[in-house]
């Protein structure tokens, strides 16, 4: 899911030949579960953190710190990693997230939590491109590779369903601080395994250079970008002075990139439209995805008066189909085609977020509202290979390229719609917090049925 895009490269296994390194395979796929738990596991923990330390706008900070320099990091570190070898790296990035995530439990403002969540988003982006990387290179045959591949991307699949329930649990046995001491001892147990089992790191085949300068650029205008809208409702001069900034540091990285010798992506032109509108579409998915489960877990429990754990448990029947409908996503792709599949998919999630604007409001009809979250979840679940799938397939010869366009979009797109669903929906303590999470829903639908109309363009049809 989360590839270099020049992760391509295979050296001698450090495991000898001798079969799967599993000590190393364990580490490495926590070390991935943990990135991706945090994406959703604190969700369920923002009431309780906003009562405690007051957080108010910080709330969605709170979210956006992790994601937007997990964004805007993730293919520089993969070239980083090509450079200096991703053992490396994933070490200092498992170190820097473990004493991030002692900060995080530790503070005692909404700012130092935020600063803590930063440092833990730019030490995912370390790590994370790393994790495949190795065990492309650890596996010892093309076999061991295909089989270990597949246990990340399914322990990667439970990651997000794990996270409403996993922060339910501890918000309501422990407090909110629970959720970020979570990550220490797993820290601890990776990089033990990562540091015992990878002995000797393996140079790359080939070294290139690392576009700093687009880097740079990429940071500040999703930064600023998620910074306009966060603020923007309550300085209008800033949201404006942001929004301008964002705008003009994207036409810069335009530039920059299209003047640069090893660009960020590099995409053959024949690849730029199919993989542009995979790449909207992937974002625009977890916009809606991502904005939605950051109203919704706060209206349930504000709003509703939801324990966190149950907050958790109604989640599951939105967040189980993640995991476990990647094979029927995949044959329905051999079978229909990428985009096809992805329309189905967004279609099915349409009827899951039109379920949730109707139920979500007022007293709610659980029946009902499951049954849409289980629509949502499935829809949601069919689409994310099936797109991920018409990424790669649009640039074939380019697909270290295609996966970090791929992966980028999605996490810009996951800190703009915490952003904007934030925004729009206010204070869960505003008398239209609920009236307000309900036209988002639509919103959402509406986004996803114009997204389905997209994936029919010409440009996508043959995929």
């Amino acid at each position: 899911m989360h590839r270099s895009a020049h992760d391509t490269t295979r050296t001698t296994p450090q495991s000898g030949g001798a079969g799967t390194n599993w000590p190393l395979t364990i580490g490495l796929c926590a070390g991935y579960f943990l990135v991706l738990l945090d994406v959703t596991v604190v969700n369920v923990a923002l009431p309780r953190l906003d009562a405690d330390l007051h957080a108010g706008t910080g709330l969605a900070w709170e979210v956006d710190a992790y994601t937007v320099p997990l964004a805007a990091l993730l293919l520089a570190a993969g070239a980083v990693g090509d450079r200096l070898g991703h053992r490396r790296l994933v070490v200092i990035g498992f170190a820097g997230f473990g004493i991030a995530s002692i900060a995080c439990a530790l503070s005692s403002s909404i700012a130092v939590l935020i600063v803590g969540r930063a440092l833990q988003g730019v030490a995912a982006a370390l790590m994370l491109p790393g994790t495949l990387a190795m065990l492309s290179q650890a596996a010892p045959d093309e076999r061991a590779r295909a089989r270990v591949i597949g246990l990340w991307a399914a322990v990667g699949g439970a990651a997000l369903p794990a996270g409403p329930v996993v922060g339910g649990l501890l918000v309501q046995a422990a407090g909110w601080r629970a959720v970020f001491w979570l990550g220490v001892p797993i820290i601890v147990l990776a990089s033990a395994a990562v540091l015992t089992s990878a002995a000797g790191t393996p140079r790359p085949a080939e070294e290139r250079g690392v576009d700093w300068g687009g880097t740079a650029l990429l940071v500040v205008a999703l930064g600023c970008l998620v910074t306009a809208v966060i603020q923007g409702p309550g300085n209008s001069a800033l949201g404006g002075a942001m929004l301008l900034a964002a705008v003009c540091a994207g036409v810069a990285l335009w530039h920059v990139e299209r003047a640069a010798q090893q660009p960020l992506l590099r995409v053959p032109p024949a690849a730029r439209r199919p993989l542009a509108i995979a790449c909207g579409i992937a974002a625009t998915m977890n916009l809606c995805v991502q904005g939605a489960l950051f109203v919704l877990t706060q209206i349930f429990q504000t709003v509703h008066g939801l324990s966190p754990l149950a907050v958790g448990l109604v989640m599951l029947p939105a967040m189980a189909p993640l995991p476990l409908l990647g094979t029927v996503s995949a044959k329905l792709t051999n079978r229909f085609g990428s985009w096809r599949t992805s329309a189905l998919g967004l279609l099915i999630a349409v009827a899951g977020f039109t379920g949730l604007a109707l139920t979500i409001r007022d007293a709610v009809d659980y029946p009902a509202l499951l049954c849409s979250l289980a629509a949502w979840g499935t829809g949601i679940g069919i689409l994310t290979p099936g797109i991920v799938t018409a990424a790669m397939r649009s640039a074939p010869g380019s697909p270290g390229t295609a996966s970090g366009a791929s992966n980028t979009s999605r996490q810009a797109g996951g800190a703009i719609g915490v952003a904007v669903f934030g925004a729009v929906a206010g204070t869960p303590a505003a008398p239209w917090f609920a009236q307000h999470v309900g036209i988002l829903m639509w919103a959402g639908a509406a986004a996803f049925l114009v997204a389905s109309v997209v994936c029919f363009l010409p440009a996508g049809t043959p995929n």
